[in-house]
């Protein structure tokens, strides 16, 4: 799995490289790329995404509808990888690299993994590996979308998508 994470580093620093020249090594992102790593158990968990902020807009039900599919984040696709096989809200997720899709809705998000990892907003509904559902939470004012994880206990944590005043818990757990 090492060999496909160095190649999925390498594949997203051409890209950023290449987005960077079409833009002028000068200007930074507009929505900065960030990227996070939790252990959970012995299973590594990498995510990179961008962070786009609020800028004064509505953010969801607004510049991101409710009940359509967001990229979960601005720029290239939100990329989760996986070291070891999951449980992501109780289903089964096999160990590897995908894009990170949500579906907002004011009562639940549905959470998608998708194996088409795209370069922009290419979703492909047919690359699905697994939809889960969760509910949203009221949380602090997050200027800047934000993903992060919280620890339960050795063996599960929440990967939690925030922003606005929106907090989205996704529980991962290891075998």
């Amino acid at each position: 799995i090492s060999i496909a994470v160095s190649i999925m580093f390498l594949i997203l620093m051409s890209a950023a490289d290449l987005s960077a020249q079409e833009r002028g090594n000068d200007s930074p992102r507009v929505s900065p790329n960030a990227a996070v790593n939790q252990t959970i158990g012995t299973t590594e968990v990498q995510i990179t995404y961008g962070r786009p902020a609020i800028d004064g807009r509505e953010i969801f039900g607004g510049l991101v509808p409710f009940q359509e599919v967001w990229r979960t984040g601005a720029n290239e696709s939100t990329v989760v990888t996986f070291s070891d096989d999951v449980v992501i809200e109780g289903e089964q997720l096999h160990a590897g690299t995908y894009s990170l899709y949500s579906i907002p809705g004011v009562d639940e998000w549905t959470i998608i993994f998708n194996d088409y990892l795209s370069w922009g907003t290419q979703y492909d509904e047919s690359s699905d590996v697994l939809r889960v559902t969760t509910e949203p939470v009221s949380g602090s004012q997050m200027e800047q979308f934000m993903i992060y994880f919280e620890n339960i206990d050795e063996d599960r944590g929440h990967m939690v998508l925030h922003w606005d005043d929106t907090r989205v818990p996704v529980e991962i757990a290891v075998n």
